[in-house]
């Protein structure tokens, strides 16, 4: 055999290796400690393709106001109100601390304008207003928020207020968080114009949005940030290219700029996966990860004590280069194309911030959203994503999930019957009580054929963590023209 032949034989065999992991096909572990966690995933079929301490118990931090805002537009879906509702600021939400709009208590703003403050600016006291706007009471929207979790099939996820200040009971988890902002893009996409906005405009103040990867990395177009002491620097975000859609969790990061080359480091590998994607081990569905018991690490110390450090964006260019050091840290996904700080341009001067205000509406807030409508109506035609590539959009899968916000999900296929929720789980419910279950609603018989018998929903089931995973219709994105958060 010709040398050259030889050669890159043996360099295909080296990357075949390299990609597959071990020779016995097991997944190399992460060589990173308890102290951050990691997971990236397709948002249109919930397929895992990283995964870091991914269902470790975590402090969800601000993050809590993803929560917050969907169970908002479901009560917007369901017209127990409007986005053009008006709610009061109470005392008790002008008392939150330490990030708020500061308004004081009597005064009144949309719930429209209330979900631009508290995604941009994440402020505790909007959180409050919109939970007390819907649910009358912290309470209650809490007990709500929970019900939503148990229906979504969050099983690690507890609520005890809606904007995620410290609570011993506030938890959550990375597969939690990805679940929820899978159903958030799947169940409102017309919506998408919260998780994107850049900055806003409050009289003559411009407040950005506290994510770094929004207007700043190619394709991103959501979702949230957080931050308290015990939790260390959270970021949830989604990015859209070439049609495919991620989403990328990181929790326990050291740092803002940290959190963000690390997650744009992380989509950046899941979208340059190549041909030989598929021979990589199948790490399964986001909801077929399953959960440890164990308690949430507390970074107080690490994250505000004396020594804390706050390293710099290439902190992450260090780890990115692990898996070429350290028996591939990134099994499933190929080099990062690009150091992760560099992948987050250098941030430009806002224009057009979104105006937000006190007071009615000044005009129907759901007209923002008419084109979006549109184009959603127009799925099946083809779109171009945030980078200007067509798609082709074929209709959802006779076994596409849908989701009513009421009744949870349900299977669409013709004669499925919805399966059975959850049972509730107390909003006062200890952390070690949490249980470790896969949610019914991912457990189903396949499509029917043809003159077959209707489908049998069979909630007992649990779901093949090799199995396909179940696609959900794809949303298009919607384009967006000191205390971090």
């Amino acid at each position: 055999m010709p040398l050259v032949t030889t050669l890159r034989t043996s360099t295909l065999i080296a990357a075949l290796i390299a990609l597959l992991g071990a020779t016995d096909g097991t997944i190399a572990k992460p060589a990173h400690s308890n102290t951050e966690a990691a997971l990236l995933i397709e948002a249109d079929t919930g397929k895992v393709l990283h995964a870091e301490n991914a269902t470790m118990p975590w402090y969800p931090a601000s993050l809590t106001k993803l929560m917050t805002s969907y169970v908002t537009l479901q009560a917007v879906k369901s017209g127990r109100i409007t986005l053009d509702t008006l709610a009061t600021v109470s005392a008790r939400a002008a008392a939150q601390q330490p990030t708020k709009m500061g308004f004081k208590p009597g005064m009144q703003l949309t719930i429209d304008n209330a979900l631009k403050m508290l995604m941009v600016k994440s402020a505790n006291d909007m959180a409050v207003v919109l939970a007390e706007g819907v649910s009358g009471s912290i309470e209650k929207f809490a007990d709500e928020m929970n019900k939503t979790s148990q229906t979504l099939g969050m099983t690690q996820s507890n609520w005890v207020n809606p904007n995620g200040l410290p609570a011993d009971n506030q938890i959550s988890s990375a597969r939690d968080l990805a679940i929820l902002g899978r159903a958030l893009l799947h169940d409102f996409p017309e919506y998408d114009l919260y998780w994107n906005i850049p900055a806003i405009q409050l009289g003559k103040r411009v407040m950005r949005n506290y994510n770094t990867l929004i207007g700043r990395y190619d394709g991103a177009d959501g979702m949230k940030t957080g931050f308290i002491c015990a939790s260390g620097f959270n970021l949830v975000a989604s990015a859209t290219r070439r049609g495919k859609r991620l989403i990328a969790v990181v929790l326990g990061s050291p740092s803002s700029p940290y959190r963000g080359a690390k997650a744009a480091g992380l989509l950046e590998r899941g979208f340059h996966r190549g041909p030989l994607a598929w021979l990589a081990p199948s790490l399964g569905t986001v909801e077929a990860l399953q959960p440890v018991n164990a308690t949430p690490p507390d970074l107080r110390d690490a994250m505000c004590g004396p020594h804390r450090k706050r390293p710099a964006a290439e902190r992450a260019d260090d780890e990115a280069d692990d898996d070429t050091e350290n028996g591939s840290t990134f099994t499933n996904l190929p080099p990062v194309n690009g150091k992760p700080s560099a992948l987050v341009k250098e941030r430009q001067t806002v224009a057009n911030p979104i105006v937000v205000y006190l007071g009615a509406a000044k005009k129907p807030a759901e007209t923002q959203f008419a084109a979006t409508r549109t184009k959603l109506a127009k799925l099946g035609k083809g779109k171009k994503d945030t980078v200007g590539n067509e798609a082709a959009n074929a209709p959802p899968a006779a076994n596409a999930l849908t989701r009513d916000p009421h009744t949870g999900p349900v299977l669409a296929a013709a004669g499925a019957m919805p399966l059975p929720e959850q049972p509730q789980r107390s909003a006062r419910a200890k952390p070690g009580a949490i249980e470790a279950s896969n949610p019914p609603w991912m457990s189903f018989a396949p499509p029917a054929k043809a003159g077959a018998p209707p489908l049998t929903a069979t909630p007992d089931a649990k779901p093949d963590r090799q199995a396909a995973a179940v696609p959900l219709p794809r949303p298009r994105p919607k384009l967006a023209a000191k205390r971090t958060q």
